[in-house]
């Protein structure tokens, strides 16, 4: 099990920047791709961003390229979501997963999903 807690969400306006955690415990964290997905109300959950165990590759949807930054740090079991230039259509639940290996954009990769947190983009 790799126990996943997200935090970080809340109210900004467009433009503005936030930053998401996501705790997680159990080991190995390291051994684990992290992925950030999102669901806005009557949509489907998508993926966001993704890191591999290294940190050495990260992935990220074409909306959200040069806004967000994933990245891990692996002492402290927590990986970041850095979302700058913030959209009202960045606005959705976002989740924390990890995974072992596979495609890194589907959610069917991911064994372990948090409770999400919100974030909420006022124009």
């Amino acid at each position: 099990q790799v126990p996943l807690v997200e935090s970080g969400g809340g109210l900004v306006q467009a433009g503005d920047s936030l930053r998401l955690s996501c705790a997680a415990s159990g080991r190995p964290f390291s051994n684990y791709v992290m992925g950030w997905f999102r669901q806005a109300p009557g949509k489907e959950r998508e993926f966001v961003a993704a890191i591999t165990w290294s940190g050495n590759t990260l992935y990220y949807a074409d909306s959200v390229k040069g806004r967000f930054i994933i990245s891990r740090d692996n002492t402290k079991n927590t990986v970041y979501l850095q979302m700058n230039s913030l959209k009202p259509e960045d606005a959705a639940v976002y989740y924390c997963a990890a995974g072992r290996s596979g495609n890194v954009y589907s959610q069917t990769m991911y064994n372990y999903w948090g409770q999400g947190t919100q974030v909420i983009v006022s124009s």
